[in-house]
């Protein structure tokens, strides 16, 4: 997933009405990681889709839960694709999921996925910048 956002990244696109120019690549974070893979899991345990958990934290809280100190975060969910090239793909023809991959202010990006609930699969990224 890494490589595949950062692939997308490395060429301009426009996104809905927006043109963007390259952005550099995204690192890979641990915290970051942490709070989209714990988001992910949830969502495939509890059987539902959304950026708000179940218990009422937003992604602000889940990320701030994990320690990571940001100035800038987004997120982007899917669920039912199988691969992760399916989901870049359809995040990329997605207006605000192809912003958030295409954003130069976020430098860095945590993955999540896990198997379950009746979408079969969960996916998150959580993009931050320190």
């Amino acid at each position: 997933m890494l490589t595949l956002t950062n692939a997308a990244r490395a060429q301009a696109r426009t996104c809905g009405s927006t043109s963007f120019p390259a952005a550099a690549p995204v690192a890979a974070n641990a915290q970051l990681a942490q709070s989209a893979q714990g988001h992910a899991a949830d969502m495939a345990a509890r059987n539902y889709f959304s950026h708000t958990s179940q218990d009422g934290r937003t992604m602000a809280q889940r990320i701030t839960a994990t320690g990571y100190v940001w100035r800038t975060i987004g997120e982007n969910i899917a669920a039912g694709q199988t691969t992760p090239e399916a989901v870049v793909s359809g995040w990329l023809k997605s207006e605000g999921h192809c912003r958030n991959i295409m954003n130069a202010s976020f430098t860095e990006l945590g993955v999540g996925y896990a198997a379950g609930g009746s979408y079969g699969h969960y996916w998150v990224q959580d993009f931050g910048r320190r």
